[in-house]
């Protein structure tokens, strides 16, 4: 999908092929050489990064630029905020596509999975790089779906900061405050991005105050709006006091003018402006002892001869603290804004070498890596993608994994660029690569360039420790941190069109759970059936479809299953064997073991799991559900259906809010009354109802529900046992044989 590759000229510099490569395989070689041509290479891509003018000396400036330049970010956000238009739009006008891809009409860069273009939403997080204004920008787009929460956690894991996009008619909904949490946890330094302020219902007022009250965070006001909703034209830049209007003649967004605010023609933008940057120093001074003294000393007469650079570094600090959040806002779709985005996007974020890793001290430059997303190419094999904290990666090197202690050989590296991939002789810290030829690795595991290297570095964090601990311990702490896997709610059978087909459908979700560690794969002892485990109906429901499109199997699922747990109400004690089964989350107490010579290890386990399965059938037992925590934006107008249809599921309404000329309804509703539940609520809506889910917590059953349940089961459930409170099971062992 590459549009064009420019050719460029080196002096007294020989120049290597450079690879165009797609995820279908096919591979296309352009050779550099001064006087040919430029070379179109499909629709969608224009130039590669920095082929463009006289900035770029060689290639490998191209590739490794300074690590002070470099910009790893996220975009991140609740569903349908506009995460992916924001996307877009950043590369159309960044230089690295010649067309505006829209959503609805399925012609996105980052969303190129059919099954994403078919339902307008992003499943997989996609990677670009390019460059903005001298900047190397490695952007990677999310998903805003609650059903695909680990695809944000595992690119959180290994970025610099993030931008986080916000419906400036909604404002901080659902899904944004989990993928806040999820940047609380790994310290991302974060600015908003107040979307879509020219929709009905926009406020930009609205918006900053949920931020504040939702979110606990201080927001820092850079931009106003210049209207809102079909009024609006332009943002004012408080920190240089311009106006920045785009022409409505311009398809493109391209075309916009950046003038300063006079007294003369614009008197109350200006005294807005003045009073909100008086507002911004004042906060910024509040959070920064260096800007503090500087305002408070030179400026302190007139905060209006504060330079904007003073500021705009103040801002930079206090964004990399987390102790306040920059604020700005536009309109993606109708292409406003967006290039100040990119300028706020490397002014405020920080660098690689700005964040702080303390294990990089004990590698001494030395190769250290995490892979953080594995893809399958049918052609190519497993593609991981690897973030870079120190050291140089190449191809056709050898690596050590910390984590499965093998060394793999890497065959190709590659620049990832959404579903197109350029192939690079080698990458530096602070990049994020994507290499071929690991077949070992998976998400999570921690790269260096040799197993020697990592025991190196073991031994200088030993001596940096003040108390002496094992070697293994030392080894432990050289593991980067990992992702944590969330535990699935959904469950449902599969099988083939034939036995004959089996291989291949085991063949298919080996691949697809080594992409998505959110998928487990399980075989039922008692059916033999296959089972698969997601986090969601969706979850599921995609994971059905790319076997069919992906793979070519035709496959069969069965009905959708909630993964109930059991838990004991009293404690109990009993001797001798019967049949068992596994068990968690409950203490059990061996008072007693005689074992005669010759008795083997299985047995002894065979007598425990008996011993176990009798206590537990005397035991009271209870049935835990997984309790739901919803959330339904709906227009007013439709409130009551909503309200009665909830009550018929079980559903517990804990408030109802205001949003605009919206209701949402915040409550609790078990995960088994929620199966099927978009298609009833479209229907009864009109198709104007949204909602989202997230796992609360798991709660009792009442006796008369569970009673239904278990005879709807007829006696065959089969689950987990996590008890409410923890009890002791007195175990009695003894045997002879």
């Amino acid at each position: 999908m590459l549009t064009s590759l420019r050719i460029f000229a080196v002096n007294r510099q020989k120049m290597s092929s450079l690879y165009i490569n797609n995820m279908c395989g096919c591979k296309i070689t352009t050779r550099l050489r001064p006087s040919k041509p430029d070379v179109l290479l499909g629709k969608h891509y224009s130039s590669l990064p920095g082929l463009i003018g006289n900035d770029i000396k060689s290639l490998h400036s191209i590739i490794n630029p300074p690590i002070a330049k470099i910009r790893n970010i996220g975009i991140m956000a609740h569903i349908d905020a506009g995460k992916t238009t924001t996307t877009e739009r950043i590369l159309y006008y960044s230089g690295y596509t010649r067309s505006l891809g829209d959503v609805d009409d399925g012609d996105t860069v980052t969303d190129f999975m059919a099954q994403e273009r078919e339902r307008g939403i992003t499943i997989q997080s996609a990677a670009v790089t390019f460059d903005w204004k001298g900047y190397r920008v490695n952007l990677i787009d999310t998903p805003g779906h609650v059903d695909f929460t680990l695809e944000v956690e595992r690119c959180l894991r290994v970025l610099d900061g993030a931008v986080a996009v916000l419906d400036a008619s909604a404002g901080v909904e659902a899904q944004t405050l989990t993928v806040w949490r999820q940047a609380d946890k790994h310290k991302i330094p974060r600015i908003c991005f107040l979307n879509k302020m020219d929709k009905t219902g926009a406020s930009f007022k609205y918006a900053v105050e949920s931020i504040r009250e939702k979110l606990k965070a201080k927001p820092l006001l850079l931009q106003l709006p210049i209207g809102e909703a079909k009024t609006f034209k332009g943002v004012i830049d408080i920190v240089n006091k311009e106006k920045l209007l785009w022409n409505s003649n311009s398809d493109d967004g391209k075309d916009f003018e950046r003038k300063p605010l006079l007294e003369k023609s614009d008197p109350e933008l200006l005294k807005e402006t003045v009073e909100a940057r008086i507002a911004l120093i004042e906060q910024v001074a509040d959070l920064d002892d260096e800007f503090a003294d500087l305002v408070l000393g030179k400026f302190s007469e007139n905060f209006d001869l504060l330079p904007a650079e003073k500021l705009q570094t103040a801002i930079h600090r206090v964004t990399l603290a987390l102790t306040a959040v920059p604020v700005l806002c536009g309109s993606a779709l109708k292409n406003k804004a967006i290039q100040p985005l990119l300028d706020a996007i490397t002014m405020y974020l920080p660098s690689p070498e700005e964040r702080n890793y303390d294990f990089l001290q004990w590698y001494n430059g030395d190769l250290c890596a995490l892979a953080f997303k594995v893809l399958h190419d049918k052609q190519r094999g497993p593609l991981v993608f690897t973030r870079i904290y120190s050291g140089t990666l190449k191809p056709q090197s050898a690596i050590h994994n910390i984590n499965g202690n093998c060394t793999e050989k890497i065959s190709r590296l590659l620049l990832p660029f959404a579903d197109q991939h350029i192939e690079i002789p080698s990458l530096t810290a602070g990049n994020i690569a994507l290499t071929v030829g690991l077949k070992q690795t998976a998400t999570g595991d921690t790269l260096v360039s040799s197993k020697s290297s990592a025991l190196a570095a073991a031994q200088r964090a030993k001596r940096r420790e003040e108390k002496q601990q094992r070697q293994s311990c030392e080894v432990e702490r050289l593991l980067l941190a990992g992702v944590e896997i969330p535990e699935p709610v959904f469950f449902c059978t599969i099988e083939p069109s034939s036995w004959a087909k089996q291989p291949d459908l085991d063949h298919a979700l080996k691949c697809l759970q080594r992409e998505d560690p959110s998928l487990k794969v399980k075989l039922d002892p008692d059916s033999g059936q296959t089972v698969l485990c997601g986090m969601g109906e969706l979850h599921l429901e995609i994971i059905h479809d790319r076997i069919k499109r992906e793979y070519g199997l035709e496959t069969y699922l069965g009905p959708l299953q909630v993964a109930y747990r059991e838990t004991i109400m009293s404690s109990a004690r009993a001797t001798g064997p019967l049949l068992g089964s596994p068990i968690q989350d409950v203490t059990i107490t061996l008072h007693s073991l005689v074992i005669h010579p010759g008795t083997s290890a299985t047995m002894i386990s065979a007598c425990v799991s008996r011993c176990v399965q009798k206590v537990l059938k005397k035991a009271d037992k209870q049935i835990l559900e997984p309790l739901m925590h919803l959330e339904v934006t709906v227009p007013r107008d439709f409130l009551s259906p909503v309200l009665a249809d909830l009550a018929q599921r079980r559903g517990n309404v804990q408030e109802i809010q205001t949003r605009q000329d919206n209701r949402v309804v915040i409550g609790f509703v078990p995960l088994a009354e929620i199966m099927g539940y978009s298609t009833v609520l479209r229907t009864i809506t009109s198709g104007s109802a949204t909602f989202v889910l997230e796992l609360s917590t798991y709660r009792a059953m009442n006796p008369q529900d569970q009673n239904t349940l278990l005879s709807q089961k007829s006696g065959t459930i089969s689950v987990l046992l996590v008890p409410l409170h923890r009890f002791v099971l007195f175990c009695f062992f003894s045997f002879s044989f």
